[in-house]
């Protein structure tokens, strides 16, 4: 094993030379990380709530959700592929290209997979909260629960932890108004 100071780091460059094998592909810290494709209760999660949102900041013009697989790049050495991503206009001009985002979203919101739990509970954590994503939350499919992190002088505070077993509705400041019941987000086909 060697020192993380002779760790190689990869870089956005070499992430797009890669060949396109059908999986997600992303850099933490130059470190690089791949996901397969996700469970069928993910997407439609992923889904539900894409569509609960985009009505909502369409009809407002509030901004752009977007979802995977769009990158977002905040350095060289780190690049991720959020599930689901809120820019509103004024961020949106200022950092979206073509293909990709040079900057961070307002929102971030990434479903938990089994081979992504730590990566996106942790090591993503951290990343948005250091490039300054206002709001990161965090869907749990399996616990059908839903933990929002919001930025407050820097710093992540967790704003809440939400369950569907509560019959809880999620809010936020960066969307006044928009109410998201969990019953809504986690309804899969019966």
């Amino acid at each position: 094993m060697y020192p993380a100071s002779d760790r190689v780091k990869l870089t956005y460059e070499d992430l797009v030379a890669l060949p396109d094998d059908g999986m997600r592909h992303e850099l933490i810290d130059g470190e690089h990380y791949v996901t397969p494709s996700p469970a069928t209760p993910h997407q439609l999660i992923l889904g539900n709530l894409h569509l609960l949102m985009a009505n909502y900041i369409r009809e407002r013009r509030l901004g752009v959700v977007l979802f995977a697989p769009f990158d977002v790049v905040f350095s060289r050495y780190d690049v991720v592929v959020p599930d689901l991503i809120y820019f509103t206009l004024t961020r949106f001009k200022e950092v979206v290209r073509d293909k990709n985002a040079q900057g961070p979203p307002n929102l971030a919101i990434e479903i938990l997979s089994p081979s992504t739990r730590r990566r996106d509970e942790v090591l993503k954590r951290r990343l948005y909260e250091r490039t300054g994503v206002d709001e990161y939350w965090v869907v749990d499919p399996k616990l059908e629960t839903v933990n929002v992190h919001r930025l407050v002088e820097g710093k992540y505070q967790k704003a809440a932890a939400l369950s569907l077993e509560d019959d809880a509705v999620l809010t936020t400041p960066l969307l006044p108004d928009l109410t998201l019941p969990l019953t809504a987000i986690f309804e899969l086909p019966s």
